[in-house]
């Protein structure tokens, strides 16, 4: 074994490109850095979308869609559950408080009632919204649609 055989042991060295280590090794000078620029400096970060001064994709892409901040959200309920609740407990009015403890809604959500579905017992409904055909419906069987 001689100075010129020497390695270091298997899986000691995590790196193959020894920078900095003069001009004989062919990775001096500027350590494989190129020649100045931000790059070439200590401590060199690029922000996170950086393009190299080109306009990001982020602000090249259009940005498109509306949240409309008046717009209201409603829980919906169709005509067939309403039937359903009115029949397992024998009602004849079914307001907020009846859904709530059915555990369809909780306090805190506006109800409309929709139109799906066939409505065979005379109810009186209470919510804050209904479709067209809800209350249609709900008036031809001889209920009440009131809106609260």
């Amino acid at each position: 074994m001689e100075l010129y055989n020497l390695k270091p042991a298997e899986g000691a060295t995590h790196n193959s490109k020894r920078v900095g280590r003069g001009y004989g090794s062919g990775k001096g000078r500027t350590s494989t850095r190129g020649h100045k620029g931000a790059k070439a400096r200590s401590g060199y970060k690029k922000k996170i979308g950086f393009e190299g001064g080109q306009m990001p994709l982020q602000r090249r892409v259009p940005k498109f869609g509306f949240k409309n901040i008046n717009h209201v959200e409603y829980k919906a309920i169709n005509l067939d559950v309403i039937q359903k609740l009115a029949e397992e407990q024998n009602l004849s009015k079914i307001g907020i408080a009846e859904l709530i403890a059915a555990g369809m809604v909780s306090k805190k959500h506006l109800v409309k009632i929709l139109g799906n579905g066939e409505l065979t017992a005379k109810v009186d409904v209470e919510a804050h919204a209904f479709s067209a055909s809800a209350e249609a419906a709900i008036k031809e069987k001889g209920g009440n649609a009131v809106k609260l």
